[in-house]
């Protein structure tokens, strides 16, 4: 008995050491809970052989190893049949959920110019390191994380927290890093380093790159987080712009697979106080629940097994499959949802539809509506200006004009944006480029209607607008392009900025016009103009018309009259 105590206590102390480190599910649905088993049965039965005087092996390290065995044949044979899809295809297909077919212009609504983004990852990457790099001392000690977009308050940021650069920088600043960077995802301009909330420093405490306790998946874990899986830790802040870490939690659906989303675990980035969510208890700030990776595995699933498994690798009939590459999109109720192509096995440039599925509920909705890639979108938008050897983003979908539409930046070889670029999704050959949102919104415009499309201006989309007299106009040239500033009597604290492209009144106007202008609605003092009209050019060409009209009447009523002047003296 001695000897039982001793060789398992041993066993239990190291296996103990074992899930310190690599934090295995206490489920059944999962291996790695097997794999700690075995692994303290087979220690187990080392110990009682190296404990065991006699020069047989002991019965009860016979006993260890049996059960060991027995154990590994467990999590090797059985998930073959209770996980594979050649068993389990019709699970794998339902797993993704009910999938209705809808109408794009009913379920996403339109979006401004001014809301669409155009800072992506990796320039929000290189934003963030400029903005880190004006100060040293942080710098030194502290290196930008992992950016996630999300919407706060409204607006879309990149949002990513300063972590620790090292095992050596993790120890010698223990309380933490200082702080987040904020990147916003439609104005380049606006990169903040967030240091301070309501008077007090931001730490960092709890993160990936910390070690030991303050290691982030070990800190949940020995909170009592130990019977689901975790992933997809995301940084994210609250409308109040408290730092946070939001961990998917799931679970297996089918058998030892089928990762399914079930809840969160939402940890304060600074106390490390722990809160755990089901899916619809998780706070409205949070922007996704589905991790990206999942939502991608079921598309694909529901795609594939569509007619069984022996369909999916031999005729692949009716056989549907994500395009490459996913986004995150966000309607005008303030939802993310993930969107994706879909097309035919064996497709290349075109879709047959596309899908958003909701980033927290996992609610998915398909249309079918013949389409471009997003790859070939970004092809297009690149010949376009192929002489300036720029590259293309990866595309997001927005509802334009009533048209679902890729819109992309196109960026230079220092990454950053020079021009943007709206992509039919429907013909990748209509597509409106500019220098600025507002030029390529307008030149897409005009590609829709040259081609006969029926256009929808919907009121989500109207611009806001201002009717005034010019009080100053002036212009400026940089890179031989001219940009004309304006301002009004009526308003003397906005500047309206546009080119000759929005209107070819615009050169031609004086001080003293009555002008039109219509913009975005925005915050800034200087805005840029996207409609333009000038009320004096047209009326000073038919005030001049009039006048010319009278005249030639007056003349006319001259001439008559001192030719009955002549005859009444010849009369005489």
């Amino acid at each position: 008995m001695k000897k039982l105590f001793k060789s398992y206590g041993i066993a239990l102390v190291i296996v103990a050491i074992y899930a310190f480190v690599k934090l295995p599910v206490l489920r059944l649905d999962f291996t790695s809970g097997f794999t700690t088993l075995i692994l303290f049965f087979v220690l187990a039965g080392i110990l009682d052989m190296m404990l065991d005087r006699g020069e047989n092996t002991s019965k009860m390290a016979k006993n260890n190893f049996l059960i060991a065995a027995l154990l590994l044949i467990v999590i090797i044979i059985i998930p073959f049949f209770v996980t594979s899809p050649i068993f389990r295809a019709g699970s794998y297909r339902n797993l993704l959920g009910k999938v209705e077919e809808s109408v794009f212009t009913e379920d996403v609504s339109p979006v401004s110019v001014d809301k669409i983004r155009i800072v992506d990852k990796d320039m929000a990457m290189k934003l963030g390191d400029k903005k880190l790099g004006e100060i040293p001392a942080i710098g030194s000690i502290s290196k930008v994380g992992e950016y996630s977009i999300q919407s706060v308050k409204g607006e879309l940021y990149w949002v990513a927290p300063l972590v620790h650069r090292d095992i050596i920088k993790w120890l010698t600043n223990l309380d933490g890093t200082n702080g987040y960077i904020m990147v916003s995802a439609t104005n380049p301009q606006d990169v903040r380093l967030v240091q301070n909330l309501d008077g007090k420093q931001i730490k960092i405490v709890y993160q990936e790159e910390a070690y030991f306790l303050q290691d982030l998946h070990r800190h949940i874990y020995l909170s009592g987080v130990v019977n689901y899986g975790l992933t997809e830790f995301t940084f994210e802040i609250d409308d109040n712009g408290r730092p946070y870490w939001v961990v998917s939690l799931y679970e297996h659906a089918i058998g030892y697979g089928g990762a399914n989303a079930v809840g969160t675990a939402i940890v304060d980035a600074q106390t490390g106080e722990v809160k755990v969510y089901s899916i619809e208890d998780t706070p409205s700030w949070v922007d996704r629940i589905q991790p990206e990776s999942f939502v991608v595995q079921q598309i694909k699933d529901w795609g594939l097994y569509v007619n069984g498994f022996l369909n999916s690798v031999i005729s692949e009939e009716g056989v549907l499959l994500p395009s490459e590459g996913t986004s995150l999109v966000y309607g005008k109720d303030g939802k993310s949802y993930w969107y994706t192509g879909i097309t035919s096995s064996g497709g290349d440039e075109s879709t047959v539809g596309f899908m958003l599925v909701d980033s927290r509920t996992k609610e998915a909705k398909l249309y079918m509506q013949t389409g471009a890639t997003e790859t070939a979108a970004m092809s297009t938008a690149e010949g376009k200006v192929q002489e300036k050897n720029y590259q293309a983003t990866f595309p997001v979908m927005y509802n334009i004009l009533g048209k679902p539409t890729y819109v992309l930046g196109l960026k230079d070889k220092a990454g950053l944006v020079k021009m943007i670029g709206f992509v039919s999704v429907e013909d990748y050959n209509i597509i409106g480029m500019g220098e600025s949102k507002q030029e390529a919104y307008k030149n897409y415009k005009e590609a829709l209607e040259s081609e006969g499309n029926d256009i929808t201006i919907s009121q989500n989309e109207d611009l806001e607008n201002i009717q005034g007299t010019v009080s100053r106009i002036n212009q400026d040239v940089k890179g031989g392009n001219t940009t004309y500033y304006i301002m009004l009597k009526e308003n003397n604290k906005l500047i309206f900025t546009a080119t000759s492209k929005i209107s070819a009144e615009i050169p031609l106007t004086e001080i003293g016009d009555k002008v039109d202008i219509y913009y975005d609605k925005t915050n800034s003092n200087i805005i840029s103009i996207s409609e333009f009209d000038n009320k004096n050019i047209g009326q000073k060409e038919e005030t001049s018309d009039n006048n010319s009209s009278k005249k030639d009447t007056t003349a006319d009523e001259k001439s008559v009259e001192n030719n009955d002047n002549n005859k009444t003296k010849d009369t005489k």
